[in-house]
């Protein structure tokens, strides 16, 4: 496996983008995202591929990135491919996701992203076996091209005794998964606000897993806790305790989750993550998902500035 190491000259090491899995409308809806400054675009899959095939859908995909870097010198690139669904217990889902890898060089990226499923009827760690039966042929064919895979760590309203779609929602089952699996090009979709949502601090969970090299993508969410809540209601109440945030919006400081991850070698791309946030929702998203990205790139340091060069 290669690791991307692209130069930190104009923040090319750190790219600020957002989701755009629109089916068969993905290369419209990136045209349309394109002049808002977004710099990469994870395309993602909600249990099943598109009716259009994938290397049509990657031309269109170029097309609309060829146009807008011939008009404005700056070119958006494709991060990676996404599959959403369950694949331990969907065949086809698991097939949908090996055709996504097997894409990912259509698209010009080297990135899978998706969950690697659950046996919803017992624990997380009763999971690892199939787990490690069903994706080591995967991850091998993903070495042979060159792509990495990266398992998101959302919880999907699942517990550890009854997961929901996804093992991968806590520390506890990825040292299990990468002890069952100890294959490079696995590691993880890291989201802060998955991490809160079970009351997590990302920032320590950060500093002990970004210098292990498992941090493949991140999807930009954030989360705000309402400890007030919490301190009088407890856990149990039905109220809510935690509100998924565009960042800029909740409680991360993602200055700090951008410097810890510089800190630690990460090259590579914070995918915004929408459709979430109570507040900047319907005719509000996109001023939401704008603002994240400005705020996102405030906290990567600004506009690049090269060092002077003296004769």
């Amino acid at each position: 496996m290669t690791t991307p190491s692209p130069s930190r000259l104009g923040h090319q090491d750190l790219r600020i983008g957002t989701l755009a899995g629109k089916g068969d409308q993905t290369a419209d809806y990136i045209a349309q995202l394109l002049p808002h400054g977004f710099e990469s675009f994870q395309i993602n899959f909600w249990q099943e591929l598109p009716g259009k095939p994938l290397k049509a859908l990657a031309q269109e995909v170029h097309e609309v990135l060829d146009a807008h870097a011939q008009k404005t010198g700056h070119r958006a690139v494709i991060s990676s491919l996404g599959m959403f669904g369950n694949p331990l217990e969907n065949a086809a889902q698991l097939e949908a996701c090996v055709a996504c890898i097997e894409a990912c060089e259509d698209f010009g990226c080297k990135l899978f992203a998706g969950w690697p499923g659950a046996l919803e009827d017992r624990p997380v760690d009763a999971s690892m076996d199939a787990y490690a039966k069903a994706w080591a042929p995967v991850a091998r064919r993903a070495a042979d091209a060159d792509v990495r895979i990266a398992f998101e760590n959302c919880d999907m309203h699942g517990t550890w005794d009854r997961p929901r779609f996804n093992i991968a929602h806590s520390p506890r089952a990825w040292e299990m998964m990468f002890d069952a699996l100890p294959e490079d090009n696995i590691g993880l979709e890291w989201e802060p606000c998955h991490q809160m949502n079970s009351l997590i601090d990302p920032i320590a969970q950060l500093r002990k897993w970004a210098p292990t090299g498992k941090i493949f993508h991140l999807h930009g969410k954030c989360a705000t806790v309402m400890w007030d809540v919490i301190k009088h209601h407890g856990l149990r109440s039905g109220k809510p305790i935690v509100y998924h945030r565009h960042p800029g919006f909740g409680d991360c400081n993602w200055t700090d989750i951008i410097s810890i991850l510089r800190l630690n070698g990460y090259r590579g791309f914070i995918d915004i993550e929408g459709w979430h946030d109570p507040v900047y929702k319907d005719d509000l998203e996109m001023t939401g998902q704008v603002h994240a990205l400005n705020y996102l790139k405030h906290c990567r340091g600004g506009n690049y500035v090269p060092e002077p060069k003296i004769q």
